[in-house]
């Protein structure tokens, strides 16, 4: 499960927090095998800012999920500091915090230069923080003079997150997890997958490629009842199309018919990897992105306006899953 942890229209951040993680002890009991939180910044309508604290609060609150970061926007933060917050959440709850890595700013320009004030680089510098971040994850060197304590010796796994190539070959090339973002960006999925796996390299962390694909996942009792609480990752897509971000809204009838043609377009393309449906429908297409990108894991995105429709959401992916 991935969680950007929504606001909901005429609620708060603090029973945003609270769903979070109540969803996160439901997947729990479900045998979902880990459960990551978004980083975003200066969105209204996500509550998800403070990844960390989020990890370790849902950590907290569960007993044997993993955990983690889907993902740390890296170019937002110093290495050091990422291996400093992550150590000390997998001296909390160990064997239990996964550290997923994205390079992109996870915001506009604006709020990026207002996350690292004086930064110099660039997305470009990706690959050196990555290094930089799993050395001071691993075991001292000798002479290694900065040493994040906690953090060192703590191996955190890190895994690489994307939505286009360049990811894909870096996790390949360093014998890394990769997690593609088919959730919002499912168009080079197929390729970024392939060129991972025709180019992955063993590592000590990785004896062979690990795929985890992105989908979003909007399950009910009938096709129709599913369209119809689909409508409020419509309204949150079509809201990103415009530039209007808003508080995640109730879902609407007729609330595609509404929209122009681009629109439909826009949140078709958005969501082509969408599993939406009742029981038999979910069942099929889960089982057909398996059959077609062989991923090891799926990560369901699951935002439905009613908290207990979410959970019930879950309950028949799982069920569908377990057939």
């Amino acid at each position: 499960m991935l969680d950007l942890v929504a606001v909901r229209e005429g609620s708060s951040v603090g029973q945003a927090i609270a769903i979070a993680l109540q969803t996160a002890q439901h997947a729990e009991s479900l045998g979902f095998t880990r459960y990551w939180l978004a980083e975003h910044h200066n969105m209204p309508g996500l509550a998800c800012s403070s990844t960390a604290v989020l990890v370790g609060h849902l950590a907290g609150g569960t007993q044997r999920i993993r955990v983690g970061s889907g993902g740390i926007m890296l170019p937002n933060h110093a290495p050091l500091v990422v291996a400093e917050a992550f150590g000390t959440l997998e001296a909390l709850y160990p064997g239990r915090i996964d550290l997923g890595l994205g390079r992109a700013p996870g915001t506009d320009q604006v709020t990026m230069r207002a996350l690292r004030r004086n930064r110099a680089e660039s997305e470009e510098d990706f690959p050196r923080e990555v290094a930089e971040l799993q050395q001071l994850l691993g075991a001292p060197q000798p002479g290694q003079r900065v040493i994040a304590s906690p953090g060192a010796n703590s191996h955190v796994p890190i895994w690489l997150l994307g939505s286009s190539l360049f990811s894909a070959q870096l996790a390949a090339q360093r014998g890394l997890p990769y997690a593609f973002a088919s959730h919002f960006a499912p168009r080079m999925l197929m390729q970024a997958i392939d060129i991972y796996r025709s180019t992955f390299v063993p590592s000590a962390t990785l004896a062979k490629p690990h795929v985890v694909v992105g989908v979003p996942l909007v399950a009910a009792a009938t096709d129709a009842e599913a369209q119809y609480l689909a409508s409020s990752i419509f309204q949150r897509v079509s809201g990103i199309v415009r530039g209007e971000r808003r508080a995640l809204q109730p879902p609407a009838e007729n609330y595609l018919e509404s929209r122009s043609a681009q629109e439909r377009e826009a949140i078709a393309d958005f969501l082509a990897m969408a599993v939406i449906g009742g029981p038999a429908t979910v069942a099929e297409h889960l089982k057909k992105i398996v059959d077609v990108t062989e991923a090891d894991e799926l990560m369901l995105v699951c935002d439905i306006f009613d908290t207990e429709l979410r959970l019930r959401s879950l309950d028949i992916a799982a069920q569908a899953m377990a057939a």
